[in-house]
């Protein structure tokens, strides 16, 4: 969901030496390892961890994880998913470099890592970002220069945090792609981006289809839809009907016992999607 780019700062760059050759590494007992609050992956999948897991069991731990020391022994700083694969695989030791790091670097080195192996979903690098901003007073021009990002991808990375949280987990599970979401970053209204979100997810639309969809909507804002004469209920009711179940719009223009149905689409993939719902092909 996130493309993979070269990231202009490593962790070298943010520790010197960090991913240098020849370094000095030490053999630290997992026992002595804490987990980093400042991590910003916030969702790992168990049977990535397991390959992982199974990877180690031959090869060992062939990238050291990167380490500061803690009150009670030592804090992860880049590396969590390794550690956590290396409990599973049975292992008692890791390699390790030390380093010292603020908590602001802790937070890049561990945001540039995930970035690099395209770890994180889009809300917990959103996530990441926001911290970098609010806790320790960087602009988004100095958050994209720190994690090697253009500023339009972080701004657009923050703008995920305005839908409503319901959406947001969408994303962060998978359900809805990063490109679904901005979408629906298209409405205004929450109620509006939760009913297209319901459309999208229901009738597995793709991202165009979903744009096309919030268009629909936005055209309708502010227009109050003509009330119907009382003889017109049923076909009010049946145009309702197929608009939820086709997720665009539809017209029944009626005369005496014939008439005509009207289905607008608004692109090739759309006009694809509609009839493949209408003759049955999923």
């Amino acid at each position: 969901m996130m493309q993979k780019r070269g990231l202009g700062r490593g962790l070298a760059a943010l520790l010197p030496g960090a991913d240098g050759p020849g370094l000095a590494t030490l053999e630290i007992p997992l026992a002595e390892l804490e987990s980093n609050p400042l991590q910003p992956r916030r969702h790992f999948d168990h049977a990535a961890l397991e390959e992982l897991a199974s990877t180690i069991r031959a090869h060992g731990v062939l990238t050291p994880v990167v380490v500061r020391r803690a009150a009670h022994g030592y804090q992860i700083v880049a590396g969590e998913r390794r550690v956590r694969a290396a409990r599973l695989a049975g292992l008692t030791r890791v390699p390790a470099i030390v380093r010292e790091a603020s908590n602001a670097q802790a937070l890049e080195m561990a945001l540039v890592e995930n970035l690099q192996r395209e770890d994180l979903n889009p809300l917990e690098a959103a996530e990441a970002y926001q911290r970098l901003v609010q806790e320790f007073a960087l602009t988004q021009e100095e958050v994209a220069q720190r994690v090697g990002r253009d500023r339009s991808s972080v701004t657009n990375a923050l703008r995920l945090l305005r839908l409503p949280r319901k959406i947001r987990e969408d994303v962060a599970a998978g359900t809805l792609s990063e490109g679904h979401a901005r979408a629906l970053l298209g409405l205004e209204r929450q109620a509006d981006q939760l009913k297209a979100r319901d459309l999208i997810v229901n009738k597995e639309l793709s991202v165009r289809a979903a744009e096309a969809l919030v268009r629909r909507l936005k055209r309708g804002d502010g227009k109050a839809a003509p009330r119907p004469a009382v003889g017109d209920a049923n076909l009010q009711a049946l145009e309702d009907q197929l608009r939820q179940a086709l997720g665009t719009k539809v017209r029944i223009a009626k005369s005496g016992p014939a008439g005509m149905i009207e289905i607008s689409f608004f692109s090739d993939e759309d006009l694809t999607r509609l009839v493949e719902l209408l003759v049955g092909q999923r």
